[in-house]
């Protein structure tokens, strides 16, 4: 049992799975301050979400629209955590996010082209956007937080106007592409099984391939054991011969090109229309911040965080609106999010306690003491 509260693993497990909890009961805190006698309803619609349904067939529907936007999550908090892997911070995620998804919607809906060349392009323009923080961090010193930021906004008003063009004059919202751009819905995947959920695609099994080939790429290859040297010391990486201005340009290169890949993953779905007078960057790519946190900045971790912050996100919809307001499951993330701050201490605090212990095993006394000279004696008697 101490081998196994031992492995790094497993207290990152354990450290998140004490965070959702702490989340979720400073979640109930706050309902009760607003209105104590449904507190208790409230929470645990947004902790059930689609299994608050009373049919089967409805919930394995609505489990489906759970998953298919744990996809984008997914590839945003991959973004994240690949960027912070190696030593920077991306917060450009969202704004990368948002120029995948404009790539796609244009190229879908104005040029009519396929599926499969507008992955590529979203894959393409995000990984350009990218790569623009970091020729800015590695020529010119700027701090990555804040050229994300400011590229954040810039994406998001650059992406209004130019789908302008691709929406109906009476509408705020793209054309759906069952009607203007059939051959760019991605094939879908698993409908059966969902009860015929149209949005299920192949864009599910493709983000957790990519989250494994991620884990593959920062642990196992040389060129990610090159970006994570960079990233840690860039001075020490430049005396060892490494490229590193080249390295922070590609970390966030290819940061782009995850989060931009979420972006096309969700609308080209046709899940959702994008709204060309939203006034506030998308917030998917921010929640891909707590995903990766939540994840304990691991591939595969991210892969279960992303369903289940997608999965309390949607259970807002469902509390009494009434009453509280169905943005209650993004403040119980936001205070996850500050709680994964605390996995370091957590994690530290298990690996003391366990030392504390084997310790106080060690001091133990291993039995009475023998009498002074009893050796003599004995050796006198031999």
């Amino acid at each position: 049992m101490k081998k196994l509260l031992k492995n790094s693993g497993v207290q990152s497990f354990l450290a998140s799975l004490i965070c959702i909890l702490l989340g979720m009961l400073l979640g109930y805190v706050v309902l009760l301050f607003i209105e104590p006698s449904g507190a208790g309803k409230a929470i645990l619609a947004v902790a059930k979400n689609f299994l608050g349904y009373s049919k089967p067939a409805s919930r394995i529907k609505y489990l489906g629209n759970t998953m298919v936007k744990t996809a984008p999550l997914l590839m945003c908090s991959l973004s994240v955590l690949f960027s912070y892997k190696v030593g920077l911070f991306n917060i450009g995620a969202a704004g990368q996010y948002v120029m995948g998804s404009c790539a796609c919607l244009y190229a879908a809906l104005v040029w009519g082209w396929g599926w499969l060349p507008c992955l590529l392009l979203a894959a393409v323009t995000a990984g350009i956007y990218g790569a623009l923080t970091g020729l800015l961090k590695a020529y010119c010193n700027v701090n990555e937080v804040i050229s994300g930021i400011m590229l954040n906004w810039i994406g998001l008003y650059f992406t209004n106007m130019l789908l302008a063009g691709a929406k109906d004059a009476s509408s705020s919202y793209t054309y759906a592409l069952a009607a203007k751009g059939q051959k760019a819905l991605l094939p879908g995947f698993f409908r059966g099984l969902m009860n015929g959920n149209k949005y299920m695609t192949i864009a599910i099994p493709l983000s957790v391939i990519i989250a494994v080939l991620t884990e593959i790429l920062l642990n196992k290859t040389r060129f990610g054991y090159e970006l994570k040297a960079t990233g840690f010391n860039k001075n020490a990486a430049k005396y060892s011969g490494m490229a590193q201005k080249r390295n922070i340009i590609l970390s966030l290169m290819i940061s782009g090109v995850l989060a931009g890949l979420g972006g096309a993953f969700l609308y080209l779905t046709d899940m959702e229309q994008w709204q060309v007078t939203v006034a506030s960057v998308p917030g998917m790519g921010f929640n891909g911040i707590a995903v990766a946190f939540l994840g304990g900045l691991n591939p595969i971790g991210c892969i279960f965080s992303a369903f289940f912050i997608q999965h309390i996100t949607d259970g807002g919809a469902f509390v009494d609106l009434s009453v509280y307001a169905s943005q209650i499951s993004e403040l119980i993330s936001a205070i996850i999010i500050y709680l994964c701050s605390f996995v370091a201490f957590l994690k530290y605090a298990m690996n003391r306690m366990l030392a504390d212990r084997d310790d106080g095993k060690g001091d133990a006394p291993a039995g009475p003491a023998a009498p002074a000279g009893a050796e003599e004696k004995g050796g006198a008697k031999a």
